[in-house]
């Protein structure tokens, strides 16, 4: 332990070096490849967890702008090129060290769940190999001291979701989510860029401690901007409106990934960039603007969108989004501490929630919940951890969802009653989305073809685990928020009473919703187009793809025939023929008669004699 925490580089470079090696040797020892692929996340759980029994309680970066550092290699200088300089290192806070632990566990309960849900895929290798390096490239981003390796991470992050979404690269569908993914987040990451650049530009460095320190001697317009384009880089990376359109699309992928990349670490990313940089957002209310009302829109439009959702994975996608609205309008308010907390405690119950649907899917054959019903008793162990993992997320007490969810809609409440008010009908349509899956999927007559069946225990020992914190992780919140620095407050009485009683009756609601063999069917003919536009996701794709994707596509190809085809290719093809043509004229003169080159030699002469003569006048 003490030999990590002094090389923590060694939780990067590892997962990196077994995802190339299980890559190039894995297809000759096939059974000890996950085996292999659990070494990463063992090191990273290692590492936080060493890291916070060394660092002091209070000791956080977002609350003390990285005074207190563990670990820290100090900074190696990557590239220069004169006075530019750019360098990287390592450095782990509690924040990091919390990050590290979120990462390995869900990464470590993945790679064990997918030894049975993948057992029979062609691909598993490399699958595993994938794995490996999202847990080398999640790790980078969260433990270097500075924007430049946060950068590196954050694309490399992005490479492998492209590589998972479409890990299945036989399916269309799944190419072209992974392209959509791929291009959206870049959206983001345009943003991030140039943020860095404003950065650069007025500390000189891209080191978090240079950068903090020199934010009092930035011009007010260079924050704003700064942290604007940060908050666009997070949108896109966190999938929240208006770039949230490429989360229910990554559900092509398998089931696990969606448990690993898109509910619990990656798209967490852009939450933890922002607590990363809190002092910067501190001094930009302009830019928290932007992620309250960024946060607001997602969490009550997606929580909206997962209702009529058949899909038991774009329920959950939606949610993901909803979810992390949460967090971006704790963020907008001010609430960090609150919005980590609440990225900890869905990062157990929405894990355990997509694996908990792998299960469901594996037993049943489908993903669609309306060839599902009463698993309750075909899957009863995928059931009792199924209600534990919706319970938490509609946050009743004493489960996880409950201490972290009030707690924002508390901040919320107090900073901004609007939005808290918009924050507790979200709460109310959690309950709805919630309820109307548990029933499609538990409860009722079996509907599949078929017979459904438990999964094995390779897959049920995860979710099992995994249960254990989306239950009792709330009573760890005054822990967490006194480990970041933060003043842990009780939560009021009143906000939770509401807030419960929301999600209860929400859970009502959404259970009546299916009530008979053909509920589905009805409710979308008594709804009509509210039902047709929610299960479309209010045609934001739509509006995607007429304002930016169509435009975009016929300009590309007007340029391909225009530009590229007559002026870049003309002028390319016209050299050449101008060249081949001159080349004929001058080869006319190549014909083996000395009186006619004497003759050319004699005019030559008298052309250079003349112009020697009219240039020298």
């Amino acid at each position: 332990m003490a030999a990590l925490l002094m090389a923590p580089w060694l939780a990067v470079v590892v997962p990196l070096v077994l995802a190339i090696a299980i890559g190039l040797v894995g297809r000759y020892a096939k059974p000890i490849v996950p085996l292999v692929a659990m070494i990463g996340p063992l090191l990273v759980v290692a590492l936080g967890i060493g890291a916070l029994a060394a660092i002091p309680i209070g000791a956080s970066a977002a609350a003390e702008p990285w005074t207190s550092q563990l670990a820290s290699s100090g900074s190696t200088v990557w590239f220069g090129v004169g006075a530019l300089t750019i360098s990287v290192g390592w450095a782990i806070d509690t924040l990091a060290a919390l990050m590290l632990l979120v990462v390995g566990v869900v990464a470590l309960m993945v790679i064990i769940f997918s030894i049975g849900y993948m057992s029979e895929d062609p691909g598993k290798v490399r699958y595993f190999a994938l794995l490996s390096a999202f847990t080398g490239a999640m790790t980078l981003l969260v433990i270097g001291d500075s924007f430049t390796t946060l950068f590196v991470g954050w694309e490399l992050v992005g490479a492998c979701s492209y590589l998972l979404i479409g890990f299945w690269y036989q399916k269309p569908s799944a190419m072209a989510a992974a392209v959509k993914a791929f291009l959206t987040t870049r959206v983001g990451d345009v943003g991030l860029l140039f943020g860095l650049a404003v950065l650069w530009a007025s500390t000189g460095s891209l080191g978090y401690v240079a950068v903090m320190h020199g934010l009092g001697s930035m011009a007010p317009g260079a924050i704003t901007a700064a942290a604007v384009l940060l908050a666009i880089g997070a949108i896109g990376k966190s999938a929240q409106f208006p770039l949230h359109i490429w989360l229910p699309d990554a559900m092509e992928g398998p089931t696990p990934v969606s448990a690993l990349i898109h509910a619990a670490t990656m798209v967490a990313a852009g939450v933890f960039l922002i607590a990363r940089t809190w002092p910067l957002f501190e001094a930009a209310p302009a830019a928290r603007t932007v992620l309250l009302i960024a946060g607001l829109i997602s969490a009550l439009g997606a929580a909206l969108a997962a209702i009529p959702q058949r899909d038991i994975k774009k329920v959950l996608a939606y949610s993901t989004i909803s979810q992390l609205g949460f967090m971006f309008a704790a963020l907008g308010v001010g609430a960090w501490g609150f919005a980590f907390f609440h990225l900890i405690t869905h990062a157990a119950f929405k894990a355990l929630l997509f694996l908990t649907s792998g299960s469901v899917i594996h037993g049943s054959g489908t993903q669609d919940m309306r060839e599902m019903g009463g698993l309750r008793k075909a899957m009863p162990v995928t059931f009792v951890v199924w209600v534990v993992g919706v319970l938490s997320l509609v946050g009743l007490w004493p489960l996880a969802g409950f201490f972290s969810k009030d707690a924002i809609l508390d901040a919320v409440w107090i900073a901004v009653p609007i939005a808290g008010v918009l924050l507790f009908a979200t709460a109310f349509v959690t309950g709805v989305y919630s309820g109307r899956a548990t029933r499609l999927t538990f409860f009722g007559s079996w509907r599949g073809s078929g017979h459904a069946h438990e999964s094995p225990l390779t897959m049920l020992v995860p979710l099992v685990l995994l249960a254990i914190p989306a239950a009792l992780l709330g009573f760890s919140g005054n822990w967490i928020m006194t480990r970041l620095g933060e003043h842990p407050e009780p939560l009021s009485l009143s906000i939770s009473g509401v807030a419960v009683g929301l999600g209860l009756v929400g859970l009502l609601v959404g259970w009546s919703l299916e009530r008979g063999e053909n509920a589905d069917e009805i409710l979308q003919v008594r709804l009509g187009r509210a039902w047709t536009a929610g299960s479309a996701g209010f045609g934001w794709d739509t509006v995607v793809t007429r304002v930016v994707v169509v435009p975009v596509t016929v300009a590309a190809r007007v340029l391909w025939a225009v530009v590229d085809r007559y002026v870049i290719d003309g002028t390319v093809e016209g050299t050449a023929t101008v060249a081949r043509w001159a080349g004929g004229v001058v080869s006319r003169l190549q014909n083996g008669d000395a009186q006619w080159y004497g003759a050319l030699i004699v005019a030559g002469v008298a052309l250079m004699l003349a112009a020697s003569i009219w240039l020298g006048r």
